[in-house]
């Protein structure tokens, strides 16, 4: 066996545990669903918020842990482009997640004030990660000016959106499709202590991150032994395995009836992958990890943004029958992320 401390590690090896800890991440994010769910009613914080906070952070350590260590080691091109090829394929879950919802559109049953808050906020936090690799560069005790930006971004739009939530000035009109984010009183987990959900919650995400570790590794194994370019590995590859919590735990909660907590799962695991660029930063020693972006993470940037666009339209314009049973939006994604990995490939 190679020595786990020695990169890079063989190809048979490396792709072995590349796929070993993609299937752990799937398993623990299974779980996660009916957690989240549970514990979304018994906080009273609702599926949208708890989705875009807890779920967001949870199925987002592997993808924090993928960006750190790459970005650790000196690969801040593969740790960037792990973050924002996590959004990508995270934003096509939602057409995946909605290919399981049979009544109607996903979007349109999932419709609310929190997701659409949500959704502008994490294309403020894309483009202020796109601005930085753009302004001169500038670093504070190795760190760019704009990681702090960004999480003060973070921080003030998760406070206009619970207080839009407390009192709305919009809503989505409820139709015969719309499932509205209430307690589901049949859900077996109902039943357990809220320490305990939280203390399984909590073991299940350091799963997942350890997940994260693994595939950082092999990913950067990868790229050594393969030549291939970071930003095809860090945006397809590890961004694959990135989004593999978001959609598990999205396509979970479709069949469990918690539309709401799908939708959320998604833009809260992607607004997480952006503060993740901040979290690479702070461990990027050399300069800026932002200003490490090329032409592919570039790419991979304007693309997410695309990507979150189209998103919103689909929730504001809530199709309920489209192409494909999917919505407009749904083929759209699918189109553009295939489109993105055939670019990226070449």
């Amino acid at each position: 066996m190679p020595d786990p401390t020695a990169l890079p590690w063989p190809l048979p090896f490396s792709a072995a545990v590349f796929l070993l800890a993609g299937a752990i991440t799937v398993a623990g994010s299974v779980r996660l669903a009916g957690l989240g769910d549970a514990l979304a009613d018994r906080t009273g914080w609702g599926e949208a918020l708890f989705g875009v906070v807890f779920f967001g952070i949870v199925t987002g350590l592997s993808g924090i842990i993928m960006t750190i260590v790459a970005a650790g080691s000196g690969a801040a091109g593969l740790g960037y482009s792990n973050a924002v090829g996590g959004i990508a394929a995270q934003t096509t879950a939602v057409a995946v997640a909605d290919a399981f919802h049979r009544r109607a559109n996903l979007e349109h049953a999932a419709a609310s004030l929190s997701n659409l808050l949500s959704g502008c906020l994490l294309i403020a936090l894309l483009s202020l990660a796109l601005l930085a690799s753009y302004v001169p560069e500038a670093t504070v005790a190795g760190v760019d000016p704009m990681s702090a930006v960004i999480v003060a971004t973070y921080v003030g739009g998760l406070v206009l959106i619970r207080r839009a939530g407390a009192a709305p000035m919009w809503q989505a009109i409820a139709t015969s499709e719309t499932r509205p984010d209430v307690p589901h009183n049949e859900n077996p987990l109902n039943r357990h202590s809220p320490r305990w959900l939280w203390s399984r919650f909590a073991v299940i995400g350091l799963l997942v991150a350890a997940g994260g570790w693994l595939v950082a590794l092999a990913a950067e194994s990868i790229v050594n032994v393969t030549g291939l370019s970071s930003g095809f590995v860090g945006g397809v590859l590890m961004g694959v395995v990135n989004a593999l919590p978001e959609t598990v735990t999205a396509v979970a909660a479709v069949r469990r009836g918690a539309v709401t907590l799908a939708i959320a799962a998604v833009l809260g695991g992607n607004i997480l992958d952006v503060l993740t660029l901040v979290a690479g930063d702070l461990a990027y020693r050399e300069g800026s990890i932002y200003h490490s972006a090329g032409p592919e993470e570039l790419l991979a940037t304007t693309i997410s943004l695309f990507m979150t666009a189209t998103l919103l339209g689909g929730l504001l314009i809530r199709q309920t029958c489209g192409w494909g049973r999917l919505g407009f939006e749904g083929v759209l994604l699918l189109a553009t992320y295939a489109g993105m990995t055939i670019l990226l490939a070449l």
